[in-house]
């Protein structure tokens, strides 16, 4: 099986240094060194085409633009690249939801992914209109799914649940492919939405040894459902020709941490409600200290960007490594990005992506998977 790799869309902002905020903390300074233009979005998004990426996620929340409309604009400039777009189910209805995902489908090809965020900041979503706590978030999140999926079954939905109520919901037009649902989260009630509705449960880059335990937890909850995702991982990169070259880059980054902007966004991050990012503050503790939580793996970037705050750092063949190690795990697809994102990507692509072609591990997805290695008959 070959894996999958996607990229990131900075609709943000993107930098030479790292932009930070999110999850309720607003977007750094930086990201208005190279605004998120339809434009630049789009050099990025050809680059990761062109390199073999499958698709490229694009964030939510009050930091960045909007998903569903930049995708939407940026796919007109690429011809294969997939569409990950976060979005949260609490802002729209489920069967607007499911139109839109039709028509998304129908006008770009079969180009979309849905990534799921139920949200984990009370007071950002009470910005948008949304009053429930958290545990009724992802119980509503449950019911939107359902009536989603029943709609791209071409089904007819009526339901009254604990948050949503439809009657003789249906679609004109389904889509096709009906798009994949990847979601994350790390609580309790978040593993049993995931369990029932997930295509591809998506972890933060913890170490190895705490992503095992969550595969398990996951792989447990979806076979009493009777069902089997598939795991992926969001990490960042920094993959140079040497070790020293990579952790050059990220001391570089982490030198561009204002004392005062971590204080700021740890202080956001502290208040988050979201068991994933408690889990990811954990990593460093706000310290510059012992950042290296894992050969290879940094925690820096978490110091000052919320969500996804680890980093794989070292030479190409030591991040195709962890790569690995991370795949014998249950990995089977990675969604990664790169300050800045354009010539991260280059560095990546061009770095990793052919060593683990050479592995068996990968191959471009505009290319035919190689041909299985000749069957040497048995003679003893």
């Amino acid at each position: 099986m070959s894996l999958t790799f996607h990229w990131f869309l900075p609709t943000n902002g993107d930098s030479r240094h790292v932009v930070g905020g999110g999850h309720g903390t607003p977007a750094t300074a930086s990201g208005r060194d190279r605004p998120p233009t339809v434009a630049y979005l789009s050099q990025i998004a050809r680059a990761a085409e062109d390199l073999g990426f499958v698709g490229a996620l694009t964030p939510t929340g009050a930091w960045c633009e909007d998903a569903w409309l930049t995708t939407a604009m940026v796919s007109r400039h690429t011809e294969r690249l997939k569409f990950l777009v976060a979005f949260r189910p609490g802002f729209v209805s489920p069967t607007l939801a499911a139109q839109m995902a039709s028509t998304f489908q129908r006008h770009s090809g079969g180009r979309l992914l849905l990534n799921v965020v139920t949200g984990g900041e009370s007071h950002e979503q009470r910005a948008y209109g949304d009053f429930l706590d958290k545990d009724a978030r992802y119980r509503r999140t449950g019911e939107f799914l359902r009536i989603v999926r029943e709609l791209w079954d071409g089904k007819s939905v009526d339901l009254t649940g604990e948050h949503l109520r439809v009657e003789d919901a249906r679609l004109t037009r389904v889509p096709d492919p009906v798009p994949e649902i990847y979601f994350g989260g790390s609580s309790p009630v978040a593993g049993e939405v995931a369990a029932r509705h997930a295509d591809v449960y998506l972890t933060w880059g913890e170490p190895p040894s705490q992503v095992a335990e969550k595969i398990a937890w996951i792989r447990g909850l979806a076979a009493a459902q009777g069902r089997t995702p598939r795991f992926g991982i969001r990490l960042h990169v920094i993959a140079r020709d040497t070790s020293e070259q990579a952790w050059a880059e990220a001391h570089r980054l982490l030198d561009g941490f204002d004392p005062a902007t971590i204080r700021s966004v740890q202080e956001g991050l502290a208040r988050s409600e979201s068991q994933g990012q408690r889990r990811m503050l954990a990593l460093h503790g706000g310290s510059r200290d012992a950042l290296e939580i894992h050969p290879n793996l940094w925690a820096g970037i978490g110091l000052v960007r919320g969500g996804a705050g680890t980093a794989l750092v070292g030479s190409h063949e030591e991040v195709a490594e962890r790569i690995e190690e991370y795949h014998a795990l249950g990995i089977d697809e990675f969604v990664l990005s790169g300050y800045p994102h354009l010539e991260e990507a280059y560095w990546f692509g061009e770095g990793v992506l052919p060593l683990l072609a050479a592995r068996g591990l990968w191959h471009h997805p505009s290319e035919p998977p190689p041909a299985p290695a000749a069957q040497v008959p048995f003679t003893g």
